[in-house]
């Protein structure tokens, strides 16, 4: 068997595995950038000529040290995650008769410290911005109930920029009051998160502003839950626009840390959850960092705790403060659409 058909035969376990696409891609990325080093060393044009015995630890370690040259220590350590698990699966199905990565160095990496929003007030402020009337100085194309529910999922919720993305309709389960989002995160894990009254409401005028937008039909079950202006499933690239542009509206740009524009929201909620109280294994559930099995009815005392944790918390009371006021707004805005 060549390297290449390895490396096929082990994606294909991991699709069987419901891991996500953006799992997948990175797993591919990794075994094709050390594996083109490995061909490279061995004098064949691709990891499709290179045959599977070829790659022992000393081979590895050449293509390691190449592949290390331009990246950071955590890709690095993850390249060599992903290769460990690849051996470990071809062990168990003897396609190779051992696991060589032991040889192979793994740089330890950085210990990394969360970026939250700067400022004592930062999160208040960027909610009261987003809640506030349009005006048409700072918004010359504007969905407020979109971009308002899309800012408070983030910092009430404290979901990943690819888990907010990927949110269907269908994720926004529970009875009225009770509401759950039910979000797929890394490596294909489910978890729900529970919506406080005041979020589902900010949710429910973005949606009916949304069914304004098209003539009164309402979204489907099936659809994204949150989309661009042309109907379509918000893209990354849209998702950075709408929070950036949020910063500049509400004044706060220079509060946002370094190359953590959306993922700072994220941090804010887990850092003001630990301020106001909440324990390290409801942050942990919370943001996905643990096992959770899920159900519709997630009303057990856990899930109390978690939604009691996030009542608590200083930007969900922010939020309970400026729900109205985006609201009346919204009504206002939908209707305007309509006629």
């Amino acid at each position: 068997m060549s390297l290449g058909e390895a490396i096929a035969e082990f994606l294909r376990s991991r699709v069987a595995l419901k891991q996500s696409a953006n799992t997948l891609a990175a797993y591919r990325r990794d075994l094709e950038g050390v594996g083109e080093l490995l061909a490279r060393h061995g004098g064949y044009e691709d990891a499709d000529r290179l045959g599977l015995e070829k790659v022992t630890g000393r081979a590895l370690r050449a293509a390691f040290a190449d592949f290390a040259q331009p990246r950071a220590a955590s890709s690095v350590g993850r390249a060599w995650s992903v290769w460990n698990q690849f051996f470990t699966f071809l062990v168990a199905d003897e396609l190779a008769p051992g696991n060589p990565m032991g040889s192979v160095g793994r740089p330890k990496a950085p210990h990394r410290y969360p970026k939250p929003l700067r400022g004592e007030d930062t999160p208040e402020l960027l909610l009261a911005s987003a809640a506030a009337p349009v005006d048409k100085e700072r918004r010359r194309a504007p969905w407020p109930e979109r971009d308002f529910a899309v800012l408070a999922v983030l910092l009430c919720a404290g979901l990943r920029s690819s888990e907010l993305l990927e949110l269907a309709v269908s994720s926004l389960g529970g009875r009225r009051g009770e509401r759950i989002l039910t979000v797929r995160g890394k490596g294909g894990k489910e978890r729900a998160v529970p919506i406080e009254p005041e979020l589902e409401a900010v949710i429910e005028d973005y949606l009916a502003s949304r069914a304004a937008r098209r003539a009164g039909r309402e979204a489907a079950r099936n659809e994204p839950l949150f989309v661009g202006t042309d109907g379509e499933r918000l893209g990354r690239g849209a998702l950075q626009y709408l929070v950036g542009r949020a910063y500049r509206e509400a004044g706060v740009s220079g509060q946002v840390p370094t190359g953590a524009s959306v993922h700072a929201l994220r941090h804010t909620f887990a850092t003001r959850l630990a301020e106001d109280g909440a324990s390290a294994v409801e942050i942990m559930r919370l943001l996905g960092h643990a096992s959770l099995t899920t159900s519709q009815n997630y009303i057990d005392a856990t899930a109390r705790e978690q939604r009691a944790a996030i009542r608590a918390s200083r930007t969900s009371r922010a939020l309970r403060q400026v729900a109205g006021v985006a609201v009346r707004v919204g009504a206002e805005g939908a209707g305007a659409t309509a006629e």
